[in-house]
């Protein structure tokens, strides 16, 4: 390698790296905003062609769009939510003090396990001070774990915030990345590389059509059975289960919270039925029609699915959703191609490029 070559090499890893810097705080929000902008890009063309070409207005009626869809209910959501919490924990700490240590009368009512409940209880409460103590000391950790995670959420309200920002320019100057990115990976590995950039379009849509399409079910089955067991404000707590099912052990917070206040109605049977419809109809729906919406979408194994989730969640926080099954999916296209092309072929591959190598020195 010459050394024109080498310098060339060099000043464009220093900018390549320089740009990765600058831009990693926000490398989570780009990677979102692009997943949410590939999405919904043919609902994006059918407005622009409803104005008239007009970019900058269909890139701020989408924009304002998504913003009714998703910040807004969230803001409403998260507020309830965080009261909700806070709430909870100080009626469980005006139960403690007002307790005489003993466990509650409906505790010996729940089915099954209460009178197991019950007399083990009794047995741990001989001291009855050192109980209460411990009680309370228990419910402060909790009130600030209910503050921590409205903390949480409303630093994921202003992520979206600043997805939101920037899905208006990547609608407004979409088609010309796209075609950017189109010649880029031509002329970085040719064919190969355009067909790894459809693969990771239509990957990204199959998880979010995945993600989205397991969210409206899981709600619309909370809703069936919200309105089944009397559950006030039933189309808000379906609200709810939407945006918490694209969180871990999200959806539970909801029915379970449903189950508890049916329960301290007086409706017992509502509650066990709150229950065990969330377990076996809500929270199961995750289990199989995400992986099958996925894999009809994307041709994806459902193994590579699973594994990409949970990895992709563990390796980049939320994103990883997006970005785990993406990376597989183009890890798995790239070792077909590679097993797929002979030996013969591999090596007058790396014969030309060998003869180009020395063609560059020469020149």
């Amino acid at each position: 390698m010459t050394p024109r070559r080498t310098a060339q090499l060099a000043i464009t890893a220093v900018l390549l790296l320089g740009c990765a810097f600058v831009l990693s705080p926000f490398f989570a929000a780009i990677l979102f905003a692009g997943t949410v902008c590939i999405t919904t890009w043919p609902l994006y063309q059918s407005l622009l062609r409803r104005l008239r070409g007009r970019e900058g207005l269909a890139a701020i009626t989408m924009t304002l769009l998504l913003t009714a869809v998703l910040l807004v209910p969230m803001i409403g959501l998260t507020a309830s939510l965080t009261d909700s919490a806070v709430d909870l924990v100080d009626y469980i700490r005006a139960q403690i003090e007002q307790s005489d240590g003993r466990p509650p009368a409906w505790l010996k009512d729940i089915p099954v396990v209460g009178a197991d409940l019950d007399a083990y209880i009794r047995k741990l409460t001989h001291s009855q001070v050192e109980m209460r103590k411990l009680a309370l000391q228990a419910v402060e950790p909790a009130r600030k774990f209910a503050l921590g995670l409205g903390g949480v959420v409303g630093q994921g309200l202003l992520q979206i915030s600043l997805v939101l920002f920037i899905v208006f320019f990547l609608y407004r100057d979409g088609a010309r990345i796209q075609a950017q990115l189109e010649n880029g990976a031509a002329r970085l590995g040719g064919e190969l590389w355009g067909e790894l950039l459809e693969l990771a379009g239509n990957t990204v849509k199959a998880v979010m059509i995945g993600i989205v399409g397991t969210a409206a079910a899981q709600a619309l089955v909370a809703l069936v059975g919200f309105l089944i067991a009397g559950v006030p404000g039933a189309l808000l707590m379906a609200a709810g289960v939407f945006f918490l099912s694209l969180v871990p052990v999200g959806p539970p917070l909801i029915w379970g919270g449903a189950a508890f206040w049916l329960y301290q109605q007086g409706e017992s049977g509502w509650a066990i039925f709150m229950v065990l419809w969330g377990v076996l109809a809500i929270s199961s729906v995750d289990n199989f029609l995400k992986p099958f919406l996925i894999s009809r979408t994307a041709s994806l194994p459902i193994l590579l699915i699973a594994l990409g989730a949970f990895g992709g969640v563990l390796a980049f926080g939320f994103i990883g959703i997006f970005l785990g099954p993406t990376f597989l999916a183009l890890g798995q296209a790239l070792f077909i191609s590679w097993t797929a092309s002979r030996p013969v072929e591999a090596a007058s591959e790396a014969l030309s490029d060998a003869q180009e190598d020395a063609l560059e020195r020469q020149a």
